[in-house]
This record gives structure tokens, C-alpha cells and sequence, in this order.
């Protein structure tokens, strides 16, 4: 794939993915939730299945919605209400103790910079991407699996890991796609662009891509 595509590409994706649910952390983003509650959400969201996210968030934010509310709960309080998430017992300390460094180091208020996101308990480079994107509505790149394992495959970018692909896309992505690409690729991934196999014969962008990897697809 030229890189000169990716505008081709991600056109034709936009008009694919109306087809699909959206991503729980854009779907709480188009209710209007505050970067609290995006916060949590993408902390619960990792290795868990939308709908399962859904429903806890559902639960845990009923309950305590601002990082004031959510310290007055005990761990295991929160683990009975976000549970069955995976890995809830640690996410259960993670949000707690997230939720007390929200109130002592930055005055209640979800910071809003990749450097100070990363200091709290459970949040990496791409959980504080997405709260910036969805929270802040500030241009930033999330790369996940999917996004990783999709640029690649194309052959828009080679890269080895996650981190190398946030610092190719950041030189090379033009910043107007910024806010919609993990969107995009997380639906794709989801859907049609599969790890194993992909829908090949679905994939309005099959011509461009390079499938890189690719050594089955349907």
C-alpha cells in the first residue's frame, strides 16, 4: 500500500463501519460522559468484551460517578460491581487508588496530558490516548491491537510493537485523521479484519491492501 492511500482508506472504512456498534469507550464519549467516567471505562475496557465493559460501567458509575464518590467505596464493593471484567480485583485497586491520586495531585480534575495520565495506577500510553481523544477531545493516537496489527497488515507502516507504531503514525498519520483512527480500526478489527482470517471478500479496501501476515482470510 502507498502511504498516499490511507485517505482512500480510511474514506472507505467511515462508510463501512455505519454497519457496526461503536466502540464502548466512543459510545460513552457520544453520550456526553465526563473524562472520569472515560477514564474508568477504558481502565475496565482492557481484554474485555464490549458488552461485558458495557454493563460494569453501567453498574459503577450508577454508583459513584466522580472520583469523590468512587473513594468512599471498598475494593470490594467495586469488585462485585464491576465483576465479570477481566482482571477485575486489579482493576478494582487500580480505580480506587487512581480515583484518591485524582483528588490529591490534581484537585479532583482527570489530568489532561499523556504524562500526567500515565502516572496513575492501570493507565498506559494507550488507555491515556483514548481518554485524551474521548475525555478531552484533544488530537491524540491510541493504538491498541487492533490498530497495531490493521497498519501493518496494510503496509501503511512497519513496525514491531504497539509503542513503535504510535511514534511511525504520529510522524506520518495527517493529524486530521487522528481522533477517528482508533475508532475506525477498532471496528474493522472487531468486525471484519479479523487477527485470524480476515473478511477479505468483505474489505471495501481488499485492492489497496498489502495483507501483510495474512495467511488465510475468507
Amino acid at each position: 500500500m502507498d502511504r498516499s492511500d490511507i485517505s482512500v482508506v480510511i474514506k472507505l472504512l467511515r462508510e463501512k463501519i455505519g454497519d457496526y456498534e461503536n466502540p464502548i469507550v466512543t459510545a460513552m464519549s457520544l453520550i456526553g460522559r465526563t473524562p472520569f467516567a472515560i477514564l474508568i471505562t477504558t481502565i475496565l475496557s482492557a481484554r474485555t468484551k464490549d458488552s461485558t465493559t458495557g454493563e460494569a460501567c453501567s453498574r459503577i458509575l450508577k454508583t459513584a460517578d466522580t472520583p469523590e464518590k468512587m473513594i468512599k467505596l471498598s475494593r470490594d464493593k467495586i469488585e462485585k460491581l464491576i465483576y465479570p471484567v477481566g482482571f477485575y480485583r486489579v482493576k478494582s485497586s487500580n480505580v480506587l487508588k487512581t480515583s484518591q491520586m485524582i483528588l490529591d495531585k490534581f484537585q479532583g480534575k482527570v489530568p489532561d496530558t499523556i504524562d500526567e495520565l500515565v502516572t496513575l495506577p492501570g493507565v498506559g500510553r494507550k488507555t491515556a490516548n483514548l481518554v485524551l481523544t474521548h475525555g478531552f477531545k484533544k488530537p491524540a493516537i491510541c493504538v491498541d491491537i487492533h490498530v497495531h496489527r490493521i497498519s501493518n497488515r496494510l503496509g501503511y507502516i512497519e513496525t514491531s510493537t504497539p509503542y513503535e507504531t504510535e511514534m511511525l503514525l504520529r510522524e506520518i498519520l495527517p493529524k486530521k485523521y487522528w481522533m477517528i483512527y482508533n475508532d475506525l480500526l477498532v471496528s474493522y478489527g472487531q468486525n471484519l479484519c479479523t487477527p485470524i482470517s480476515p473478511w477479505c471478500s468483505k474489505c471495501p479496501a481488499a485492492d489497496i491492501c498489502d495483507r501483510v501476515g495474512v495467511k488465510t482470510r475468507r
